[in-house]
């Protein structure tokens, strides 16, 4: 079997840049980015069966506490890329992700970044230690 920090989880979101989401020099606004994270966060929910709803309905939160951005080259309107998110175990009451923005016509790099989420309860408490739920779920893809 593989070590637990070898284990890799990771998926992919295809996004096409949108008219929306430039800004006056047709480059995909930065605000964009985080839009484009929170897709391929989803992308990863639905894959793994980490997502929001899943938090909810075990009774807890998990909101984003650092969000950073590393961008390469701009995206254009029009220009499609794929969203590639990587989950990172670590053994802290957290949720890592880290991500790479890649063109579909050439795989060049545009942008990596990296988010965490931590949990709270259903009064807004800092959870210090990995809920249950989160147990078994890193369990059930052998990261522990």
């Amino acid at each position: 079997m593989e070590d637990c920090e070898q284990r890799q989880l990771k998926t992919s979101k295809e996004i096409e840049v949108r008219f929306s989401e430039v800004d006056s020099m047709n480059i995909a606004w930065h605000g964009s980015y985080a839009l484009y994270f929170e897709d391929a966060r989803e992308a990863f929910g639905k894959t793994f069966g980490l997502s929001y709803r899943n938090y909810f309905a075990n009774g807890y939160f998990a909101p984003l506490v650092d969000l950073h951005f590393n961008y390469k080259q701009p995206l254009f309107h029009g220009q499609q890329a794929r969203v590639d998110i990587t989950y990172r175990n670590v053994p802290a009451a957290k949720v890592i992700f880290d991500y790479e923005i890649r063109l579909l016509t050439d795989n060049s790099l545009i942008t990596t970044g990296t988010s965490t989420q931590v949990f709270l309860d259903e009064k807004y408490n800092l959870v210090w230690t990995n809920p249950p739920f989160y147990e078994e779920w890193k369990k059930k893809y052998h990261l522990l």
